[in-house]
């Protein structure tokens, strides 16, 4: 039922995504979300996780609901809502979420998603959930950065924008402590950009190909 889900996910390609992309140029990426990140900080300044809402693109929202509606079963859209968002959580648990967050240059761990849903929202399939640092850290007096991006560079995923620039909510910090928040845009090198636009809708990105293209997220705390 939702083996188009699992090619935008970076697995197997299937029928349904040729058909649903067969409108699309065929360049990377073939898709886009667009991202919203809160930090989520306890009363003690320390960071527990990553609070991210993804909404898909209007087009492959579209080819979902309507599939989604096709199946009927029991529960309706809710029901099969639900059942989307645990393969997108299944699916995204052996990359790591999609989701790099770093300190000091040194990569952070994160716990399983267990806090999550999907639902419809102005006509735009939004998954929601809250992936959880391995351990808290402490934000006073620290820089962190992350980026959100599928390896294969499949999709692409930015941060919400409002007349071309990033909206007032893409990026939040919880919590009291006085942090800066800034959103950087990718500079990749030419010769990527090229190899990217090359690809095929059924060509196989080097691992990795996404990161160069991912903004960054960057918080620093006093």
């Amino acid at each position: 039922m939702f083996d188009h889900l699992r090619r935008h996910l970076g697995l197997a390609a299937t029928a349904l995504l040729c058909l649903a992309m067969s409108g699309l140029s065929h360049a990377h990426p073939h898709g886009w979300i667009d991202l919203r990140m809160r930090l989520v900080v306890n009363d003690e300044g320390h960071l527990t996780g990553l609070h991210q809402s993804w909404r898909m693109d209007p087009f492959y929202s579209l080819v979902v609901l309507e599939e989604l509606g096709q199946a009927g079963g029991d529960g309706g859209l809710e029901a099969a809502l639900d059942q989307l968002g645990s393969e997108i959580r299944d699916n995204l648990v052996s990359y790591g979420y999609y989701t790099e967050l770093t300190l000091a240059g040194e990569k952070l761990g994160f716990d399983e998603v267990s806090d999550y849903t999907v639902l419809e929202r102005g006509g735009r399939v939004e998954f929601i959930f809250l992936l959880p640092l391995s351990e808290p850290l402490p934000l006073a007096g620290q820089t962190l950065r992350y980026q959100v991006f599928d390896p294969t560079y499949y999709i692409e995923m930015v941060h919400e924008e409002e007349n071309r620039v990033p909206a007032d909510d893409a990026l939040l910090v919880g919590g009291e402590l006085a942090c800066e928040a800034r959103i950087h845009q990718p500079n990749p090198d030419p010769e990527l950009v090229m190899r990217a636009a090359m690809l095929d809708v059924d060509d196989e990105a080097e691992p990795g190909l996404g990161r160069h293209f991912a903004e960054t997220g960057e918080v620093a705390c006093r």
